[in-house]
């Protein structure tokens, strides 16, 4: 019993060393070996909130990506197939409200950009249909209000501006849009355009370098000025200055398996989600100080299960309420933070 003793607590004061030794050593392989560690004990943060919506039936195709205008309470669920509405309208509590189906071809990316005098809703569209290869805006009602691109024709140019497959977009309160484009096809560039749509800054080309990308699938911004893109291709996530487009860096230690899909800041900024598709799974990563993007180093993740294939998500800021787009299981489902997770948003 003794030497049973003895070799128990020598393997314990093994594993201690190399964990602290890949902290402060830097050796990759036995940094794997400490996030595989660290992940089994990781704290849960979040719970699937089983009741959201309260009727799943109006999931009809397949669920590409969802919004969520904190402001308003909505939640907005873009889906594909033949003879279905492709946008669906919902409370956040779980609530249907409504859904339409106009001058929408095949959704891709959706985001809410709300004001207290206006309700928008953007689509990034990758049809090859009359509607298809645009980025377009609309009301709450599903009222066209604006269309980006060329409508049906796909393309590289900047003037006029024209897509390829767009793949997401993310709007800033102030009305400036950032949308990568490049999900598959001509392009793989990240543009940024002013709240009249002039051309601001780009980054284009495939490659594997700095500021060259591989299916850019999502981009989020953080409060510290930072734009951040999936660049799924590419296994990695790249950061940009928002004001400059200046390359600040790129995030590859977290994504040996798969790329990253989608990309969303917790409301109170330390946590970036990360969503991979084929891995059906969510990881929660620290956020680095201001100056420094360093490597990623990931929290707490979800696990979904088998073939779910989360593809685009997005976050209440008002909530921390993640809800998520599963092209697999072609559904939408909430997660809401624990109490204790949710109390830190207001520290």
């Amino acid at each position: 019993m003794a030497k049973f003793w003895v070799c128990a607590a020598g393997a314990g004061f093994f594993l201690a060393c190399l964990i602290l030794h890949s902290r402060f050593c830097g050796s990759p392989v036995l940094r794997n070996f400490a996030f595989q560690i660290s992940w089994r004990t990781e704290e849960v943060l979040y719970r699937l909130d089983v009741d959201w919506p309260k009727y799943s039936e109006y999931f009809t195709g397949a669920t590409f990506s969802v919004a969520v205008d904190s402001l308003n309470g909505l939640v907005y669920v873009a889906q594909r197939g033949d003879n279905i509405p492709k946008v669906l309208v919902f409370t956040e509590d779980g609530c249907f409200l409504r859904a339409w189906n106009y001058t929408v071809d095949t959704p891709h990316g959706i985001f809410a950009a709300s004001t207290l005098h206006e309700q928008s809703v953007w689509i990034t569209d990758v049809g090859s249909g009359s509607y298809g290869h645009t980025v377009k805006k609309y009301n709450s009602f599903g009222d066209l209000v604006q269309v980006l691109g060329t409508p049906g024709k796909k393309g590289t140019g900047l003037n006029p501006l024209q897509f390829d497959n767009p793949a997401e977009l993310y709007v800033e309160d102030t009305g400036d849009i950032y949308i990568v484009d490049g999900d598959g096809g001509l392009n793989n560039r990240l543009v940024k355009l002013s709240q009249d749509f002039m051309m601001l800054w780009l980054h284009g080309e495939n490659g594997t370098g700095p500021a060259k990308f591989n299916i850019p699938h999502s981009v989020t911004v953080d409060s510290a000025g930072r734009v951040w893109v999936a660049d799924r291709g590419n296994k990695r996530i790249q950061v940009f200055d928002k004001d400059t487009g200046e390359w600040l860096g790129a995030w590859n230690n977290c994504f040996t398996e798969e790329g990253p899909s989608s990309v969303r800041f917790t409301p109170d900024g330390k946590y970036l989600i990360v969503g991979q598709l084929n891995l059906s799974r969510l990881l929660f990563v620290a956020v680095p100080p201001v100056g420094s993007i360093g490597d990623c180093s990931v929290i707490s993740t979800i696990q979904l299960a088998d073939q779910v294939l989360p593809h685009l998500l997005d976050i209440s800021r008002k909530t921390g309420a993640i809800y998520v787009a599963e092209i697999g299981a072609k559904q939408v489902q909430k997660y809401v933070p624990l109490n204790s997770f949710f109390s830190s948003f207001g520290s």
